[in-house]
């Protein structure tokens, strides 16, 4: 089956380029899913101000998590499994390292594993629930694991979930608590497309689980599968009303913003974008990797998806329309400003994103703060 010939999307032209001392406005070409196409954006709307940085001296910081208060965040760093404490005044504290994690180049059989995602528990309070969640590769494949953080260090080592297969990349890594107090966790289909199809495997998927790793309640299939058809989900964010979102890196022609649902089939293998094939869900918008794509993670601020891209250097924002179902216009921002761009978390209580840069090099990399206005 040819991907692109099960493609369908219209083409509207990207924003015009404005360039501050904080932001640049990219102008590209940018494709909406046909659903996209037929609701009218909300008028008006805010979108980013500007962005300074936060912090700096990191290396691939890859998640970042509020811890409950908002005032702190727990960041891990990939390659050195080092978990950090970074404070809205500027402060960073390391505060420990995930035991077990597996990581190196992609030629070693790693590349895109090693520290990946973060989660503490939304009662977290350091003393009676000191509870954080991580996923990293192992040696033996991809875990959900649990540690205890005190407010100062972290302790402890609980695999909570294991069987994910790791591959060279196609690892996932993101993992959040929803609005409903379960995990979600979201898989890849670890270079072996066919177990994106498979119900039984854990791969490819977005997960939810208890804290004890089972399959949450009201699971579609009765196990831990949430949705399944992914290649390698990164970015999981909910809007106001509780929907949830993701977004996706595809092979050679799209990646994807999709809005999940419970037993839903995104396509993965048989489908790379939007398709016709029966039983699949098409995504709500896509992007050509080559330009402006391969987004990383995603955040809502006032009523917008916020969307991290690494190939595309770029940081895009997606009006979510008044039907809830489909994204409007879609405005690029900071293109190639500061490189690849992965690590992207909301500011609980206040209109700003943090936003971590990729790759950079050694020491090199930053975390943005970004205001929404």
């Amino acid at each position: 089956m040819s991907r692109l010939a099960h493609s369908v999307h219209r083409v509207r032209p990207g924003a015009a380029a404005l360039t501050t001392a904080t932001a640049v406005l990219a102008a590209c070409t940018v494709q909406w899913a046909p659903a996209a196409v037929a609701a009218r954006a909300p008028a008006g709307g805010s979108a980013p101000a500007g962005a300074s940085t936060l912090s700096a001296g990191w290396t691939e910081p890859w998640g970042i998590s509020f811890l409950p208060g908002g005032k702190r965040a727990l960041v891990t760093e990939r390659h050195s499994s080092t978990v950090w404490l970074q404070g809205r005044d500027g402060s960073k504290k390391k505060v420990g390292a995930v035991p077990n994690t597996v990581n190196g180049t992609a030629g070693a059989g790693v590349g895109n594993g090693g520290l990946l995602g973060v989660a503490p528990s939304p009662t977290w309070n350091g003393t009676t629930d000191r509870d954080v969640f991580f996923v990293h590769t192992a040696a033996e494949g991809t875990r959900v694991v649990k540690m205890r953080f005190d407010g100062t260090s972290l302790s402890g080592y609980t695999v909570v979930l294991g069987g994910i297969r790791r591959g060279g990349d196609h690892n996932g890594g993101r993992i959040a608590f929803g609005p409903d107090g379960y995990l979600y966790v979201t898989t890849g289909d670890a270079r072996e497309g066919a177990l994106a199809q498979d119900r039984n495997s854990l791969n490819g998927k977005i997960l939810r689980i208890t804290r004890t790793g089972a399959a949450a309640p009201g699971n579609p299939f009765g196990n831990r599968v949430y949705s399944l058809g992914h290649r390698n989900p990164q970015g999981l964010a909910w809007d106001a009303r509780g929907r949830l979102w993701e977004s996706e890196i595809g092979a050679d022609t799209w990646d994807e913003l999709n809005l999940i649902q419970p037993g839903a089939d995104y396509g993965w293998p048989a489908c790379e974008g939007g398709c016709s094939a029966a039983g699949m869900t098409n995504p709500k918008a896509v992007w050509k990797p080559g330009d402006g794509g391969v987004p990383a993670q995603l955040a809502v601020v006032d009523n917008s998806v916020y969307a991290s891209t690494l190939r595309g250097e770029r940081l895009w924002r997606l009006p979510i329309n008044a039907d809830g179902r489909s994204v409007g216009r879609l405005t690029a921002f900071y293109n190639g400003a500061y490189g690849k761009l992965r690590a992207l978390a909301k500011v609980p209580g206040t209109n700003e994103l943090w936003l971590g840069t990729d790759r950079n090099g050694y020491q090199l990399d930053k975390i943005l703060k970004v205001t929404v206005r």
